[in-house]
């Protein structure tokens, strides 16, 4: 069969779909990934067959007063001003957090009308628009071209089902995260339902449908969650929803990347690993998280701590513990497995990485994405702890990674998700499951004419 991967231009989406890209690709099946033009030499990168399409997006504009607040914040750790970067980090936190952005406890108990509605009203504006609207046609013209049987959509990118409905394929999301998006739709549906007539606004549906009655189709509810859902993590860290869903064994491809020689073999000390997150600091220009505060909550502990810092970051670092090493990049498949313990604000990577090797993990997030939702899952199955990032100071982390460490219930519940993880179909695996679920799903309703 033909199968279509398509993202939006982000590195860190792209990375998730390449081990099921390949998978497909071994076992015959003709694939190629669409993206925007950015995207390319990621793709090509990774030995795949990129179909470029649109235009690239603008969504780093949106990061300016981000990306503005980052730089000071490295002015200041060069001149040793802590309390003014500790200051500027809560800034940061603050701006970063909002009612629009928080998506990370879906409940109609806890939303209203009004809020959830705010969630839509400004994402799709200043999202899923910004990201979609300069690829969605060329994608539509492409699937009418290529026809292809099963398109994989990245979460976000809306003009994936959309060029599959319009041509009559079966499509699937890859998750790379909690499912907080179907689950807020949820939540918005419901609420919808308790509104009067003139009061039920539709932000995403509304945007959906422009797009789907131009290219001559309509809009079904499946655009905004896939036909089915595909999850790269455990079930018991994932929400509960309505959906068909099957899960799939993380794996893990960081792009083109070179193993350190002093990875190998084991430490003669607790190995903890520190990673901010590569993809968010590329956006807004720096890490969120209090570097030195980090540093200086591992100081005199005996353990070897590797913290990886982009070198824009390691430049401002005034001191560096003995037990300390500061790296810009290290694959995360190749250290973790050493580690006793990881640090990291609550990305994919990371997360998935900790997770598939039973390492228990230490959250740093705030409440952006699903960050929050991954720290308080993981802490409620006892594999991990977490600080809400403002709350980062010396004291409070190095006293709850001393815990995480010493404790051996974390060690244990991580080992537990690790089976979990484990117990899943490798890409591999799962693509006889893919061709039977797009011979079930094909052939929705494809445009008129």
């Amino acid at each position: 069969m033909r199968v279509l991967f398509a993202t939006v231009s982000e590195k860190s989406h792209l990375y998730t779909m390449v081990p099921l890209a390949w998978a497909l690709t071994t076992a015959g099946h003709e694939v190629r990934v669409a993206g925007n033009p950015a995207l390319t030499e990621a793709i090509t990168g990774a030995g795949l067959t990129a179909t470029p399409v649109g235009t690239d997006h603008r969504m780093r504009d949106a990061f300016a007063p981000y990306q503005e607040l980052a730089e000071r914040i490295i002015d200041a750790r060069k001149q040793g001003d802590r309390a003014g970067a500790g200051a500027l980090y809560r800034s940061l936190h603050a701006l970063l957090e909002n009612e629009a952005t928080d998506w990370n406890e879906p409940s109609a108990e806890r939303e209203t009308w009004a809020s959830v509605l705010r969630k839509y009203q400004v994402n799709v504006e200043g999202m899923y628009r910004v990201y979609n609207d300069g690829m969605v046609d060329d994608l539509v013209e492409l699937a009418r071209a290529w026809r292809p049987d099963l398109v994989i959509w990245s979460p976000l990118t809306y003009a994936a089902p959309v060029a599959a409905r319009v041509v009559g394929a079966a499509h699937a999301r890859l998750l790379w995260n909690v499912d907080i998006y179907p689950a807020m739709r949820g939540v918005f549906l419901e609420l919808a339902g308790q509104q009067a007539a003139q009061r039920r606004e539709d932000p995403l549906a509304e945007w959906l449908t422009g797009h789907l009655r131009r290219h001559g189709s309509d809009f079904a509810e499946e655009v905004t969650t896939g036909q089915w859902t595909i999850d790269q993590g455990p079930a018991s860290l994932q929400l509960p929803l309505d959906l068909t869903r099957v899960h799939v064994r993380y794996a893990p491809y960081n792009g083109p990347s070179v193993e350190p020689d002093w990875v190998r073999g084991a430490p003669d000390r607790p190995r903890v690993c520190f990673t901010p997150g590569s993809s968010s600091a590329s956006v807004i220009g720096a890490s969120h998280l209090p570097v030195h505060e980090i540093l200086d909550a591992v100081d005199g502990l005996d353990i070897e701590f590797i913290a990886s810092v982009p070198a824009q970051e390691a430049g401002t670092l005034r001191r560096v513990p003995d037990n300390t090493r500061i790296v810009d990049f290290v694959p995360l498949h190749t250290i973790v497995p050493s580690c006793s313990a990881v640090i990291h604000h609550g990305g994919f990577g990371g997360w998935s990485a900790a997770l598939l090797h039973g390492v228990p993990q230490f959250l740093l997030p705030i409440r952006f994405s699903d960050w929050w939702a991954k720290a308080t899952l993981l802490d409620a199955r006892g594999g991990g702890a977490y600080l809400h990032a403002s709350e980062v100071t010396a004291e409070t982390l190095r006293a709850g990674l001393v815990r995480l460490l010493e404790e051996p219930s974390y060690r244990a519940s991580a080992a537990r998700l690790q089976q979990e993880m484990l117990a899943a179909p490798t890409p591999n695996d799962l693509v006889p499951t893919l061709e039977k679920l797009t011979e079930l799903s094909r052939g929705g309703v494809p445009a008129r004419g």
